[in-house]
């Protein structure tokens, strides 16, 4: 059993969910998520030159996410680290470290990430 944080403490006490977390949760349950990376792994980078290639599914969900609320690639980034309802919709646990790893490091365009 996976124990609690604070914050999922406080955020199963609350009274009703936010549209945005209504949104993410059906998105997440009525989204083919195994056909959809399947479909994408002929194309995705297999990482024998360059930087490791990041979890498609994970890349997936961020893009979808850049889509539905008109985020750049910094702002999502920002909006998960932000937004409860966007981390759970990614699947990232802070307090675990599970799949924080797979971040992206965005660089800006002075060079600084």
């Amino acid at each position: 059993m996976k124990q609690q944080t604070f914050t999922d403490v406080e955020y199963s006490n609350r009274k009703r969910k936010t549209k945005r977390e209504e949104f993410l949760e059906a998105m997440d349950n009525i989204i083919p998520w195994s056909y959809w990376t399947d479909v994408i792994r002929p194309y995705y980078p297999s990482g024998k030159r360059g930087r490791p290639p990041r979890d498609i599914e994970m890349m997936l969900r961020m893009y979808l996410m850049q889509n539905w609320f008109n985020l750049s690639d910094v702002g999502v980034e920002d909006a998960i680290y932000d937004s409860f309802a966007m981390r759970t919709f990614m699947h990232i646990d802070f307090l675990t470290g599970s799949r924080c790893h797979n971040f992206i490091a965005f660089q800006t365009s002075d060079g600084i990430q």
